[in-house]
């Protein structure tokens, strides 16, 4: 059998070493130790990690890169952050939104993501966003999924025409219904806005990805009607909970029943660890909650959990990189995710886990699936979260779109290598 292109002696996810990765028409044809075979092309992974790409499955792509437009964020919290985004959002224009996305989703490509999931917006008489996300989305599709939320910010019942312009944004084509609960005025408004929000969701056979419970009061459970109201609408396995930070605050008696009901409902979560610690606890002095939700208990539940980087210098984050690596090392830490099982998985939390919440079709590193794959200066998944891994290469469809140069150091000390690089120490063989 011949291949477009061969990839030889790759480390796969799963520890197996030596690999080849058959691809013909865009697609893995085989993955194979020592694949021989005619091939158009090989590249050599040099023992190197081969990984599917990285997925976000949460960020605000019409905010990003806005930083300091029309002034900073000086508290750094969320509250100041959503009135400095509507101060922002009748001065930017469609044209200025696109060009910002674009320039992230060249930051992202060159990161090694292939996937994002992006609130936008609805709460605009213009929809200037979502005309802006759906030319984005339509730009990067050759070598980006994008997949849009419509995301009611200013909620769904506090602003008297956002179910209208919601209804209208989806129209035009956007994918995912969203919400904001925790921000309408009353906690009865924000679950009535649950139930309505997954009512349209179901009348029009879309997912749910809601911004749930972002806030330190134990109080707020609108995950726990999202949940319910998932089960009543046979929603189970396309609705994904976004931050549940206020999980952080609550009692442990009650989450030992929100967990399973979670489970029972088929809802996945999305902590982002980057966005969460830095915005939660801000009014307590210590101890200091740190907010980022019950993600080892969810995922040992056997909920779906993926990691999403939210904000890329933006109203609510002056830093970020477009490193899903970042998100991952973060949460490892905020989690104390310190075995080495616990940190390969924060990698499937980038990966795999994400993939699922975001339904993506033929992901993965098996025949059949995209030939969409990141090369990374890594031993293994806990190497490149250690290193946040260069990424050597990043395929899409079997095509190189992104290199980058192996990093290493050039050493100018007697009697010592001349290089070293930063993947070459390995753990102690049977080390934990």
């Amino acid at each position: 059998m011949g291949f477009d292109l061969i990839i030889t002696n790759a480390t796969l996810p799963d520890g197996r070493t030596g690999m080849g990765i058959g691809i013909a028409g865009g697609r893995i044809a085989a993955v194979e130790p020592q694949l021989e075979a005619a091939a158009g092309r090989t590249i050599d992974a040099g023992g190197y990690l081969v990984a599917p790409p990285f997925v976000d499955p949460h960020f605000h792509m019409d905010a990003t890169l806005s930083l300091g437009r029309p002034r900073m964020n000086r508290s750094g919290t969320l509250l100041e952050g959503i009135g400095l985004w509507g101060e922002l959002k009748p001065l930017q224009t469609v044209d200025e939104i696109i060009a910002r996305a674009l320039n992230y989703c060249d930051l992202a490509v060159a990161q090694g993501i292939g996937a994002i999931r992006s609130h936008v917006d609805i709460c605009d008489p213009e929809l200037k966003g979502v005309a802006a996300l759906l030319e984005v989305r339509r730009q990067v599709a050759p070598y980006l999924d994008l997949q849009l939320v419509a995301f009611p910010q200013d909620g769904l019942y506090r602003d008297a025409d956002a179910e209208a312009l919601l209804l209208r944004a989806l129209d035009m084509g956007v994918d995912i219904v969203g919400g904001i609960p925790h921000f309408e005025r009353t906690m009865e408004e924000g679950a009535r806005s649950v139930r309505r929000l997954c009512e349209i969701a179901a009348e029009r056979g879309l997912m749910v990805d809601m911004h749930c419970d972002e806030t330190d009061d134990p109080m707020s459970r609108h995950i726990e009607t999202l949940a319910a109201e998932t089960q009543r609408l046979g929603l189970g396995g396309r609705v994904a909970g976004s931050h549940l930070t206020s999980m952080h605050s609550m009692d442990n008696y009650y989450v030992s029943k929100l967990i399973p009901l979670i489970v029972e409902a088929g809802v996945h979560a999305i902590p982002n660890p980057l966005i969460n610690i830095m915005l939660q606890g801000r009014h307590d002095s210590y101890p200091k909650r740190r907010g980022q939700t019950r993600v080892r208990e969810l995922r040992d539940a056997g909920v779906t959990v993926g990691f999403g980087s939210d904000c890329v210098m933006d109203p609510w984050y002056s830093l970020g990189t477009g490193d899903m690596l970042d998100v991952a090392f973060m949460g490892l830490h905020v989690g104390q995710l310190a075995s080495r099982e616990d940190m390969g998985w924060c990698f499937d939390a980038v990966t795999e886990n994400s993939a699922r919440i975001m339904g993506l079709e033929g992901y993965g590193i098996a025949p059949g699936c995209h030939a969409d794959l990141n090369i990374l200066q890594a031993a293994d998944p806990v190497e490149a979260i250690r290193l946040r891994a260069t990424r050597i290469a990043v395929l899409r469809r079997g095509e190189v779109i992104a290199t980058s140069e192996a990093r290493t150091t050039r050493l100018s000390l007697d009697g010592r290598p001349e290089r070293v690089d930063p993947a070459a120490f390995a753990p102690v063989e049977g080390g934990r």
